[in-house]
């Protein structure tokens, strides 16, 4: 699992008024020992894995130090990686890459080895601990009405330009899914559960397709036809919207993203469905009306688990008689989840502020026990995802030219290949999952 680095700085140049808790300093005695702590569980944990650390101009130690082929990190400034691992835990691990205290060729097989353990990294004990020591949301991040515009906002408005820099032409920013093998996988609660793997390695000129693939199954479970009533949940680049008015369907698509808004209505009318379609900046709470089809890809991540029932409510009770839900999830498993619901991440603090992954049990639990819904199918394609992230890298990597002529800066480079990898990381151990689910009314 190779992923090329060439054109990243390994020394970034440092804003400190764009990035400033990458330069603010903790006291010095509080750092020494937050460091010292760091270094002695962060090796203890190297010599169980099968990775490669090398620390400054130190021997290499890890579980596979003398393995020319494992995963290698280069621990460049090993007094700021401890430090900010210290300081930080997991958010400074990230942080620590994001300046260049370590480095990693292989950065996808390196973070790979570590998802695979992710629930044993941290020694039990100090699992035991983790409400004292692991750093919790700000209160501002609660996604309540008053909040999701902003946290959507950090992410999205970005800059339609930049995500263009490495999406396909359907812009599709969500797992596609590939020709794959298809098996029977194991139900949770009486559901039929498919599971596909791809068939071959994937190309960037088979993404594009694949986008198209993905979208057309969600419709197909939706039961999306000449005449449905749709309501999408995130609209994303409208590239569903587009493919469902296309069957005919009349599409409500609701965003919190006035970029995307802009762009999805652009391409929306370029396509020929400006009547058809309606995409609105409103929340998901706020939508009225009645729906056959209710679909929503990849959206449920940045509902937050104590908003789950309402999302799900809300969906019940905008569903027509007979009508279908298709969501697509990403999800975790269900212990892992438990386990870090109150969590502040370093995908939460620099990518999706907000958002938190639901476990299948979570899904099925919440939507069981407080709407008519039930999951009746669920289809696995964790591995697909993996693929995606990986030619999405490979796309931003080759980019960065352009992404620098839009005004993001050597950090926002290693950030972004940093969250692509150790997301595709995630897909790759299997600790990750996506999967489309879609929910019908409970038999009376």
């Amino acid at each position: 699992m190779t992923t090329a680095t060439a054109g990243l700085s390994t020394r970034p140049a440092i804003d400190a008024s764009r990035w400033p808790d990458l330069t603010a300093r903790r006291a010095k005695a509080r750092r020494a020992v937050e460091g010292a702590v760091a270094r002695k569980i962060f090796l203890s944990v190297a010599r169980r894995l099968p990775v490669r650390i090398q620390l400054g101009r130190e021997a290499i130690v890890g579980g596979a130090a003398t393995d020319p082929t494992a995963p290698l990190m280069v621990i460049e400034r090993p007094e700021s990686f401890f430090a900010a691992l210290g300081a930080g835990g997991l958010i400074g691990f990230g942080e620590s890459y994001m300046t260049g205290d370590w480095n990693a060729e292989d950065l996808g097989g390196l973070l790979e080895v570590f998802a695979a353990q992710m629930g044993t990294l941290i020694p039990e004990p100090l699992q035991k601990l983790r409400a004292f020591y692991v750093a919790r949301a700000p209160h501002t991040e609660k996604n309540t009405t008053t909040n999701t515009r902003t946290n959507i906002a950090r992410h999205y408005d970005l800059s339609n330009d930049m995500f263009a820099t490495f999406l396909d032409g359907t812009l599709s920013y969500s797992s596609a899914l590939f020709d794959g093998a298809e098996d029977s996988g194991r139900a949770v609660a009486g559901e039929v559960v498919t599971t596909s793997v791809p068939t071959t390695v994937p190309t960037w000129d088979q993404l594009a397709d694949a986008q198209r693939q993905k979208i057309d199954r969600m419709l197909d479970s939706a039961g999306v036809r000449d005449g449905s009533r749709v309501l999408e949940i995130g609209t994303g680049w409208g590239e569903l919207a587009i493919r469902a008015a296309s069957r005919g369907a009349r599409v409500l698509s609701v965003t919190l993203s006035s970029e995307q808004q802009a762009l999805a209505r652009d391409r929306i009318a370029v396509a020929g469905h400006a009547d058809s379609v309606d995409v609105e900046l409103l929340d998901y709470r706020l939508v009225e009306g009645e729906f056959d089809a209710v679909v929503s890809v990849e959206m449920i991540e940045a509902v937050g688990h104590e908003y789950w029932g309402e999302y799900f409510r809300k969906i019940d009770s905008v569903l027509a008689p007979g009508g279908k839900v298709a969501i697509q999830a990403i999800t975790m498993p269900h212990d892992r989840m438990q386990a870090t619901k109150y969590t502040y991440t370093w995908i939460n603090k620099y990518i999706f502020p907000g958002g938190f992954l639901p476990s299948t049990e979570a899904i099925i639990d919440v939507s069981g026990e407080e709407t008519s819904l039930h999951v009746s199918e669920r289809l696995s394609f964790g591995q697909h995802y993996a693929e995606t992230l990986r030619l999405w890298d490979e796309r931003f990597l080759d980019s960065l030219d352009r992404v620098h002529a839009l005004g993001f800066d050597e950090v926002f480079d290693r950030m972004w290949h940093f969250y692509l990898e150790y997301s595709r990381a995630g897909f790759r151990s299997g600790y990750l999952d996506v999967q489309q689910l879609v929910l019908e009314r409970k038999a009376a």
